[in-house]
């Protein structure tokens, strides 16, 4: 139900601004890529503007990505470490706890029975 909610009230409203801005920006463009003759064919690309836009959106994501990822890895690092050391931690408390039930069983005097 949430997330039916939630493509609803997000993701509905994005794709309709995607198809008018893609249906506004749909006149050609030429993206030249080198400054010093921008006639060159081979250094340019053709195409709608709304392509160079999608791409780059789409490269900046994926470059916010990666920024944000890189700068979290540290704390990434940390969760590791803190982690593995939980699991040790919990290994010897297990180890003592099995070593004291081992002992209380061997101490118990046996019952008699009068």
């Amino acid at each position: 139900m949430m997330k039916k909610l939630v493509n609803i009230v997000v993701l509905v409203p994005i794709g309709i601004v995607l198809i008018v801005l893609s249906v506004a920006n749909r006149q050609m463009v030429t993206l030249a890529l080198n400054p010093f003759n921008p006639a060159d064919s081979v250094l340019s690309a053709s195409a709608p503007f709304f392509v160079f836009l999608f791409l780059a959106v789409i490269i900046g994501m994926i470059l916010g990505s990666l920024a944000t990822w890189f700068s979290q890895g540290k704390y990434r690092k940390r969760a590791r470490n803190e982690a593995s050391e939980a699991l040790k931690w919990h290994a010897e408390a297990e180890k003592h706890r099995t070593r004291a039930e081992t002992m209380a069983s061997q101490t118990m005097l046996p019952v008699s029975s009068k």
